[in-house]
């Protein structure tokens, strides 16, 4: 399996700033280059080692931040005239490790929570949710060149 930079997809630093009563944790500003527009932001958990994969938006864009715990993001790039078409990009994420991705409309996306609690992703989008937008398929579909290490329930 080839593992590489998806096309598009950007990953920008985010600052976290400490102080002795807890934290703040920056996301996303309307002066940041990434910045579109607004559409939602929700915050998508996922159960202690569980997947949620694979969806597709097609005209969506993603901005995720690991608010709580940590998880693995997968991208599968199927777009037809990309350069990385049939490529996977694995993300680990944390607030440890803090940083924002953004995901272009097109790209498949899942995730998995990688530790012995639940995670937490924030997405802010740039167009609000619609169920016509969006392509959903199974974790072990077999479309996708890719292993989660799980059992089909």
């Amino acid at each position: 399996m080839n593992f590489i930079m998806i096309k598009d997809v950007i990953i920008t630093e985010k600052k976290q700033i400490y102080h002795e009563s807890g934290k703040v944790m920056h996301m996303l500003r309307d002066d940041e280059r990434i910045f579109k527009k607004f559409g939602e932001i929700y915050f998508s958990v996922a159960y202690p080692y569980s997947v949620k994969a694979w969806h597709c938006h097609k005209k969506m864009t993603l901005n995720y931040v690991c608010i709580h715990g940590k998880v693995k993001l997968v991208l599968y790039d199927d777009r037809e005239k990309s350069e990385t078409k049939g490529k996977i990009q694995e993300i680990f994420m944390s607030t440890e490790d803090y940083f924002l991705v953004t995901i272009p409309p097109l790209i498949w996306n899942g995730f998995k929570a990688i530790e012995n609690h639940s995670s937490i992703i924030a997405n802010c989008t740039d167009v609000a949710h619609d169920p016509n937008e969006m392509i959903k398929k199974p974790f072990d579909d077999p479309m996708f060149p890719y292993d989660w290490g799980m059992k089909a329930r």
